[in-house]
């Protein structure tokens, strides 16, 4: 007994025991789960990522700011993006951030902040092809070439750093002057324009549109090719002396444009730095003032001042004046639309005697022109009547020649008509005659036949009477014999002296003549004419 109750208490102590350690192996499954969920797990939200640091491994060199593989401690290149992940929190340590966006109209600059060291006078980071951009693609520090489009990147602070800049617009009017702010040193240094790919400003410009370009690589300006107008009196001394020392003062109007397939030229040649993008103020400074100067001092001291009080001096003065602006300026990439001259003040010493001269002569002019008025205005009148009885001449002619015409033609129509009624009664008589021609022929013909039809049957009838000795009885009881005897098969008589036998007996008796002689032609039998 004492034996069974040992094992007994042994069997429960080993029960227990098993139960213990399986509870305890549930508890520290659940612990470690609990764990693993709170502390290894690593959840990214959407539009995040996860910059990875690792603790461990080897440290990096005093010109290190990244971990060049994961083999080192510090920020990792690698990155993770939304979703779940699992690291190990001894050896790694996370932050989460969010991602970079690009908004929608701009786009995106990366500098590489991590690398080797530029050389002299390089800017942009040298990027290894073969590898994603911004997993370690960029290989020395700088900008970054090209540019990001809108969207979300990941990118890592810690390697990059972005900056949005807005692309350059190019409105209606304007051209966009490029400059290469990267790229090889042209061969001739000291040239305004560069060929395509050189570092400098390009000769071809860019129209109306919108352009995505890196900043940093080319930069674009802009220079307004729409008209520009400038005063001349804006500059308040714009004025020459005349002929005969007298100081003339003038005013007008210069309507000028950048012509839009040389504005690069225009603008490096004009441009200052002062003025941004501006040429205009530069163009009237430097080409416009000083030729439209030039001109009138010099072509204006030719004359005296009298003579610009007069019109004529004045309109040869302005075309002069605009044909000279548009032959200096064309040759600058400089178009002249308009060179006006508006008012051109003469000195006042010479004005009033001059002008009161002038007045006389217009109005001497004006008397003129009004005795000719008066004298074109009695020949108008003498020519109105003229024309007038002209007229109602060439109205009664009309009238006469339409009369004339219309009796002419009433008279051709009325011959016309009687000549076809005598046609058409000249063409009935031919036509009755003929007719009555052929009425007489037709009763002739018809007689002829039956006469020459009348004279063969007699000609017969006699022959057949004839050949019976001329004895027409005989004939005729021939013919009748013969019509009747046909017709008769027998004939039933009861004597001969029946009625019906002294029919026959006329025939029985003899002739008084002898019967002619038979001859080789027989006679036609009755109805039949002779041959």
């Amino acid at each position: 007994m004492p034996q069974n109750k040992d094992q007994g208490m042994r069997a429960l102590k080993a029960l227990l025991f098993g139960s213990g350690s399986l509870v305890l192996f549930v508890i520290g499954a659940i612990l470690f789960g609990y764990l693993a969920l709170n502390f290894f797990r690593i959840d990214i939200p959407t539009a995040h990522m996860a910059i990875l640091i690792k603790k461990t491994g080897e440290n990096l060199a005093n010109d290190q700011e990244v971990a060049p593989t994961p083999e080192y401690k510090g920020v990792q290149r690698e990155f993770l993006l939304e979703g779940k992940h699992w690291r190990d929190p001894y050896n790694w340590d996370w932050k989460i951030i969010p991602q970079e966006e690009v908004p929608q109209g701009k786009m995106g600059v990366l500098v590489s902040l991590t690398g080797d060291n530029l050389g002299y006078g390089e800017f942009l980071a040298t990027i290894d092809p073969k590898v994603e951009l911004l997993q370690g693609g960029v290989q020395t520090k700088g900008i970054v070439p090209g540019y990001l489009n809108a969207g979300r990147y990941p990118i890592n602070p810690y390697l990059f750093k972005m900056e949005l800049h807005d692309p350059v617009v190019i409105p209606a009017g304007f051209r966009g002057v490029l400059t290469n702010l990267s790229g090889p040193i042209p061969e001739e240094a000291n040239t305004l324009l560069v060929p395509p790919g050189f570092r400098g400003v390009q000769e071809e410009t860019l129209g109306t549109e919108t352009y995505y370009f890196n900043p940093y690589e080319k930069r674009i300006n802009l220079v307004d090719c729409r008209s520009q107008r400038f005063s001349l009196a804006e500059k308040k001394n714009m004025g020459f002396p005349s002929k005969d020392g007298f100081w003339v003062s003038l005013d007008g109007i210069v309507e000028f444009r950048v012509v839009p397939e040389r504005a690069a030229e225009v603008y490096v040649t004009y441009n200052e730095q002062e003025n941004g993008e501006r040429i205009d103020e530069e163009i009237i400074r430097k080409v416009i003032t000083p030729i439209a100067r030039s001109f009138c001092r010099v072509e204006g001291s030719k004359k005296s001042g009298r003579d610009f009080i007069s019109g004529d001096t004045r309109i040869e003065f302005q075309k002069n004046f605009e044909k000279a602006m548009r032959t200096e300026c064309e040759p600058l990439g400089i178009e002249i639309v308009v060179a006006l001259i508006t008012n051109i003040s003469p000195p006042q010493q010479i004005a009033e005697p001059v002008r009161a001269r002038e007045l006389a002569k217009q109005e001497e002019k004006q008397y003129q022109q009004q005795i000719l008025q008066q004298t074109s205005e009695q020949n108008l009148a003498i020519e109105k009547e003229l024309v007038k009885r002209k007229r109602e001449m060439i109205v009664a002619e009309q009238a006469v020649v339409k009369l004339t015409t219309q009796a002419m033609r009433e008279q051709e129509v009325a011959v016309t008509k009687a000549n076809e009624k005598l046609e058409v009664a000249k063409f009935r008589l031919e036509a009755a005659a003929d007719e009555a021609e052929a009425i007489i022929a037709r009763g002739t013909a018809e007689a002829d036949v039956v006469r020459f039809n009348n004279e063969a049957d007699a000609a017969g009838w006699k022959r057949a009477v004839e050949a019976f000795s001329g004895d027409g009885d005989a004939y005729a009881r021939y013919v009748l014999n013969q019509k009747i005897a046909p017709s008769y098969r027998r004939i039933m008589a009861n004597t001969e002296n029946s009625p019906i036998m002294k029919i026959f007996e006329s025939f029985a008796k003899p002739a008084s003549t002898p019967a002619p002689a038979p001859t080789s032609t027989p006679a036609p039998l009755a109805g039949n004419p002779a041959p």
